[in-house]
């Protein structure tokens, strides 16, 4: 039985402080694409937007930060209240791009909030793996998943994540059947950016969807990765736009149970009386009777 998700990708520049003004405009901006995109679909859309789409910031490092220092809220703060409200209004699944958070320890966050249809906020990622020196952001320390009730689990990682195995491989642990990836890539890597997009999705056999920002915010070339590692659809440039798709998340238990190409099937390959393999680098150790039964 078909597990489809609809997704609109909005490879887009981002916005200067996601000011209140800022935010009418991106609802407005939302309901403009799914009316034109007109198909009305039982299951929800899901909206995906670039990292920091709402607090972009630019010249030298201290003028970045203190423009961000300038657009941080708390993830529950009056940004969040509206972003809340927009899902409701529009009955989409929500993901605005990540926000500057100012978190209660006091430091920043570069986090992506996740939103339901009825407004609710299901997640908020903080970006585990900031690109220092450039970002100024401390590191969250957990990774993130949410549910779509009756279609699937969803992952959360952000940019630079993704040059991490880790990140994606423990979110496929966590049952994640798609990885939604914002990006920010403004720099000459994000042509080795979409090859860690497909090594990722074959490495765990799961979709990946990689949203980068568009020129003069990022370097476009947004792209939708099937559980095999095949590109599906792709922005070919950095202009602005929209990439659509409608994801099938059984594909990832076929490809799962039948191999990549009809072959390989890590999530099978172990067995109980296997040797523990020892990780000494993560102070752990990957446990083949552990790894059969989350299989």
């Amino acid at each position: 039985m078909a597990r489809y998700l609809p997704i609109l990708m909005m490879q887009e520049v981002a916005r200067l402080h996601g000011s209140d003004a800022e935010l009418q405009a991106f609802e407005a901006e939302i309901a403009a694409q799914l009316s034109d995109f007109g198909a009305d679909f039982e299951q929800p859309r899901m909206v995906v937007y670039p990292e920091m789409h709402l607090c972009s910031a630019s010249g030298t490092p201290e003028q970045r930060k203190s423009q961000l220092e300038a657009a941080a809220e708390p993830i529950d703060g009056p940004r969040d209240r509206h972003l809340s409200r927009i899902a409701r209004n529009l009955g989409i699944w929500l993901l605005p791009g990540s926000v500057c958070e100012r978190g209660s320890d006091g430091y920043l966050y570069n986090t992506a909030p996740v939103y339901s249809p009825d407004g609710e906020r299901v997640a908020a990622y903080r970006k585990c793996f900031p690109w220092r020196p450039f970002e100024p952001y401390r590191p969250g320390s957990r990774l993130e998943v949410f549910d779509v009730p009756g279609i699937g689990r969803v992952g959360l990682a952000i940019c630079y994540d993704i040059w991490f195995p880790e990140t994606v491989r423990q979110l496929a642990w966590l049952g994640a059947d798609v990885i939604i990836n914002q990006v920010a890539t403004t720099t000459c890597d994000r042509a080795q950016e979409q090859i860690l997009v497909q090594a990722n999705a074959i490495f765990n056999q799961v979709y990946m969807v990689s949203v980068n920002a568009a020129t003069p915010s990022g370097e476009g070339q947004s792209l939708v990765v099937d559980p095999e590692g095949r590109i599906r659809a792709r922005m070919p440039g950095a202009t602005a736009g929209t990439l659509t798709d409608v994801l099938n998340l059984e594909e990832v238990e076929r490809v799962r149970t039948f191999g990549t190409a009809g072959l390989n099937r890590m999530w099978s390959q172990f067995r109980d009386d296997d040797p523990v393999l020892e990780l000494p680098m993560y102070e752990g150790r990957l446990d083949p009777g552990k790894w059969a039964h989350r299989a």
